[in-house]
């Protein structure tokens, strides 16, 4: 019996050697009942860094230090009043129904409706700086954080870092395409990984896309990528990052010089960004929309839906059920903003949700 006990404790270290990286999570689980939910018709007044759609119509926000916000078309609830003031970043609503806020000071909290359940380093978490959270195909939930990706999958968090081969620990952006590749933006080059290697992928050139913020797949299988800041070079390299970029699968085509700091694509294949008008100059950031029917044109159609002349940027991007275009902002044009549309071009609209003087 011995024998058999010390047998079945090797095989218990083996397995445990064999999954290295992976961390057994056990989360914070906590309420605060007396707390009720703030909600209220306008949104936050605070830094917006991204904005995400949920279900049911529902808009998403993350709010520095002010909060989550969910917009359901009439008012602004903060589903995080429970927890208090962090450096929210991120939201994700995923196919279960559970909301995960990302923040850069304290790890991720996941919101069931009715309890949090708090994840950081101690509970396995690569970072409690977490700039990023995207769901894939399987259901896991991938972080990108300040110290490489996490992959958690209900019960574990698998890490990877550069130990792995990733490129950088610093991960902006996360994206599987439909091939289940996943890609990832990151503070040095940006990479894919096909769940064994990490791969830095460059223009014909041979130059890496650096310090990529957002990466999107649009309905035809292209790849978008997007930098705001100048291209650099390290040693004697040339690092290629500001501006918008398309793979097709074979080729890396500069779309534009302007900066791409979000990237979405729209239901009729026009291709939505903020960013830097002229990176590196950040002064002046832009809401731009790129023409479906131009997109493969050597200059294709770009229309300034608005500009703020800085201190501030634009931020977070996505399309409404209702076709309407909703962006984050930080610095003196902070909050949340909702663009219209209107057929013919005429009577189109931009509503500042800070208050009752804005949205008039």
């Amino acid at each position: 019996m011995k024998a058999l006990q010390v047998y079945v404790l090797m095989l218990m270290t083996v397995f445990c050697i064999a999954c290295g990286g992976k961390n057994k999570t056990d989360p914070v689980i906590f309420i605060k009942s007396n707390i009720v939910d703030t909600v209220t018709p306008y949104g936050p007044n605070t830094m917006v860094r991204n904005v995400k759609k949920g279900s049911n119509g529902n808009i998403l926000f993350a709010a520095s230090f002010a909060g989550v916000f969910r917009y359901d078309g009439k008012l602004f609830t903060n589903i995080a009043s429970k927890i208090g003031s962090r450096r929210y970043w991120d939201v994700l609503e995923d196919r279960k129904g559970n909301y995960w806020f990302a923040t850069t000071d304290s790890g991720v909290y996941c919101y069931n409706g009715n309890y949090y359940q708090h994840f950081d380093t101690k509970q396995g978490l690569a970072s409690n700086a977490v700039f990023c959270i995207y769901e894939d195909k399987a259901g896991a939930i991938w972080f990108g954080t300040g110290g490489g990706i996490s992959r958690y999958d209900g019960n574990t968090f698998q890490n990877l870092t550069t130990k792995d081969g990733l490129s950088n620990n610093g991960i902006h952006t996360i994206l599987e395409d439909k091939t289940g590749k996943m890609w990832f933006g990151t503070a040095g080059d940006a990479c894919f990984y096909d769940g064994e290697k990490f791969t830095v992928f460059r223009n014909k050139d041979g130059k890496a896309f650096y310090n990529v913020w957002s990466i999107i797949e649009d309905h035809k299988g292209n790849i978008w990528l997007g930098g705001s800041i100048i291209e650099d070079k390290r040693g004697d390299t040339l690092l290629v990052s500001a501006g918008l970029w398309r793979y097709d699968g074979r080729n890396y085509i500069k779309v534009s010089k302007r900066g791409a700091t979000a990237i979405i694509e729209d239901k009729k294949g026009n291709i939505w960004t903020t960013g830097s008008v002229k990176p590196p100059n950040g002064k002046v950031w832009a809401l731009s929309r790129y023409d479906q029917k131009s997109l493969y044109n050597q200059h294709p159609t770009v229309t300034e839906i608005t500009l703020i002349n800085g201190p501030g940027m634009l931020c977070g991007l996505v399309e409404a059920s209702d076709g309407s275009i909703w962006y984050g902002a930080l610095g003196a044009t902070s909050g949340v903003f909702r663009y219209n549309a209107h057929p013919n071009g005429q009577g189109n609209t931009i509503t500042d949700f800070k208050n009752a003087t804005d949205q008039q």
